[in-house]
């Protein structure tokens, strides 16, 4: 079922740009953090940029058909830093989405009775309050001089959520099973 109104279209094409411009920025920060030897921090950027990623396909998916021409005017933090500054980068994007973003976006779709951009923006809203979370654990111990501590990453492929060594039984944002959680 393709979008009806255009401001919720506008802004799932918005969301997709940022969460693609994300997922980018995360993979070369990850190759950063390895190069600094951050190895779990790299690992980390990684998993969250395949989040990133499930959340712009889902906005994508919404848009059902919307094929065409659109300008897209799309928040992105820009440059290249040491890992701990790349970790700043990435806790203002998440923090930006969680308190500005998102809660926009979402009672606009609310309000326009948008039910599948409504589900989506809840996904991505939901797994970047984790996001920003990791990002500023990931800082304090960068901050030190250490790489952050933990065994695995597991990402949901069907919303995103992200979750650090223990699994779930099943996804608490979508329901998904844990089995097909995406480990890092």
């Amino acid at each position: 079922m393709a979008v009806k109104n255009a401001m919720t279209a506008e802004f799932l094409r918005s969301a997709y740009g940022g969460e693609s411009m994300a997922h980018m920025r995360y993979l070369h920060w990850s190759e950063i953090a390895q190069k600094e030897g951050f190895p779990n921090i790299a690992r980390l950027f990684k998993a969250i940029a395949y989040a990133e990623q499930v959340h712009a396909g889902n906005h994508f998916n919404v848009l059902d058909g919307d094929i065409g021409d659109h300008p897209v005017t799309a928040g992105g933090v820009f440059g290249v830093k040491k890992t701990s500054e790349n970790l700043l980068g990435g806790i203002m994007g998440e923090e930006h989405e969680v308190e500005q973003m998102y809660p926009a976006y979402l009672e606009v779709a609310k309000m326009q009775g948008e039910k599948e951009a409504v589900r989506s923006f809840t996904f991505a809203l939901e797994a970047e309050k984790i996001h920003a979370e990791l990002y500023k654990k990931a800082k304090e111990a960068a901050d030190q001089g250490k790489d952050f501590e933990f065994k695995k990453v597991y990402i949901c492929p069907v919303c995103g959520h992200t979750v650090l060594d223990e699994l779930p039984d099943q996804c608490p944002v979508c329901g998904a099973k844990k089995d097909i959680y995406k480990e890092f």
